[in-house]
């Protein structure tokens, strides 16, 4: 059977410019993400620095607009002077977050280092938990200011003469989560929060902050501890972080379905946002920062005490993972208006598209193809598609888009790009009214798709699950058809006929 539908793409209808920023990640000193995973001295293919080259090639395919570091619940607990210099006089600490060995081997300015060499930008995490309002502001002093002050001069003496120049902050990490160091509740970290913030602009004036929202959308103080905590730092702060990790439970249709609640998570979310802003008679708008998100089996995960670079928290993704992936990229773009930021957490082997061995080689998991098609090639802006698709009943949503799907139209270019998510086990026609573009031309559909949901990448079979690049045959017209395989993941390009 095979499901008619049409899909109406106005390039007047814009929700909001997708950013860079918009396809972004996460390294956190955790597990083997940093060690053994970007950074490994002695493997054939480390640099000079000790970083895999063969794992830098995979982050630049990735496009990734900015890296949030150094976590995480890592930070909470995190002194960022241990990190600088000589690496041979840091400090080996325990990490209380993850119950494991820190050696302290890169810090912020070897991170900025390799951010720089991907093309992406840093976005830093100041220890809210442990840490003091002080201590957030001389990291700034010495990621930022030229010199002539002691941490700009140390910065200069440890081999780099420029500042950093971080435009992005975070100010902590999940601080509602009892699970963190030194968790505070919402008035007493609004309250911190602030003095922060205070602080680290009188720094630099230039910086943007971001200030900790919910952990999840599960935690039983949202809400709450979001509205309390921009009363206190509204205007201080640009954006809202909120995190959000999706996991199967057994049912696939829930699962695949789970856009559904990160788009309802969203939306929440602005509307605390907008009443605080209401409240406060502010003419500014709070952005967020979606700067945790991904499929986590967090009920998998088993903490190994005290060892260094454990293997935790290294799911191996599946075309089921990568599907429901897909729907999830779909809600960040769709809700481009409000979220500015997004962070794929985590970059390397933990909860990662790309996954390394030891000594060996560094392979593509499958959710690795979705985000990196969508941040090559879903720029500009992203435009409201407007039609009736097929519905499916969800026990956990209700009823759902069979067809999750986002578009974006970069004017520059000349193109438009749409994603298609078919998660329903039936054929799907699609007909895409493009008539406000005049005619178009296809150029490129792309698509991820198997008889096997379960099947895997692995390091001896690293091309189990990719896309297939199919040979565009339409014609130019207004009202391009496409036809969509029963669970499947797809990329069209069209561009504008002359």
């Amino acid at each position: 059977m095979t499901n008619k539908t049409k899909l109406l793409l106005d390039k007047d209808s814009v929700i909001g410019p997708v950013g860079k920023r918009l396809y972004s990640t996460f390294v956190e000193h955790l597990g083997r993400c940093v060690y053994e995973g970007i950074y490994e001295p002695g493997h054939p293919c480390a640099d000079k620095d000790g970083f895999r080259e063969d794992v830098r090639e995979l982050v630049r395919e990735l496009h990734f607009g900015a890296i949030r570091y150094p976590g995480g619940n890592f930070v909470s607990g995190y002194n960022w002077r241990d990190g600088i210099g000589p690496l041979n006089e840091r400090p080996v600490r325990l990490d209380y977050a993850w119950s494991s060995i820190e050696p302290n081997q890169i810090g912020i300015n070897e991170f900025c280092d390799y951010a720089k060499s991907v093309g992406s930008e840093v976005m830093y995490a100041v220890n809210i938990g442990t840490g003091t309002p002080q201590e957030a502001g001389y990291v700034v002093e010495y990621a930022n200011f030229p010199q002539g002050t002691f941490f700009s001069d140390l910065r200069v003496k440890n081999g780099h003469k420029e500042p950093h120049n971080i435009k992005l902050w975070c100010i902590g990490n999940e601080m509602d989560g009892p699970w963190q160091i030194c968790h505070l509740d919402a008035r007493d970290y609004g309250k911190k929060a602030l003095e922060t913030a205070k602080i680290m602009k009188w720094a630099d004036p230039s910086i943007e902050l971001a200030v900790c929202g919910s952990a999840s959308s599960l935690q039983p103080t949202f809400p709450e501890w979001d509205r309390i905590v921009l009363e206190y730092t509204y205007d201080q702060v640009d954006y809202l972080s909120l995190h959000r990790y999706y996991e199967n439970f057994g049912n696939e249709l829930d699962f695949l379905a789970s856009y559904h609640e990160m788009d309802k998570f969203i939306r929440s979310v602005v509307a605390t946002a907008d009443y605080v802003k209401a409240v406060k008679r502010s003419k500014k708008t709070v952005m967020l920062s979606f700067d945790e998100w991904n499929i986590w089996y967090q009920t998998k995960t088993q903490l190994k005490p005290w060892k260094f670079a454990p293997h935790i928290l290294e799911d191996n993704y599946s075309l089921l993972d990568a599907l429901a992936f897909g729907g999830l990229l779909c809600t960040l773009i769709n809700n481009a208006d409000r979220v500015r930021i997004g962070c794929l957490a985590q970059m390397v082997n933990v909860i990662a598209p790309i996954f390394t061995e030891k000594g060996g080689k560094a392979i593509r998991q499958t959710i690795f193809y979705p985000f990196a098609m969508a941040a090559k090639n879903c720029t500009g802006d992203a435009l409201r598609v407007r039609g009736k698709t097929l519905v499916l009943e969800s026990n956990a949503y209700g009823p759902v888009s069979a067809l999750p799907c986002a578009a974006t139209w970069d004017a520059e270019r000349g193109e438009i790009s749409v994603i298609c998510v078919n998660i329903s086990a039936e054929n799907q026609t699609v007909e895409f009214d493009m008539r406000s573009f005049g005619r178009v031309k296809p150029l490129e559909h792309t698509v991820i798709h198997g008889g096997d949901l379960s099947a895997v990448n692995t390091l001896t079979d690293p091309d189990r699950v990719k896309p297939e690049s199919r040979i565009c045959h339409g014609a130019v017209t207004d009202t391009p058809e496409v036809e969509l395989e029963p669970m499947s993941f797809h990329l069209f390009k069209f561009a504008v006929a002359v």
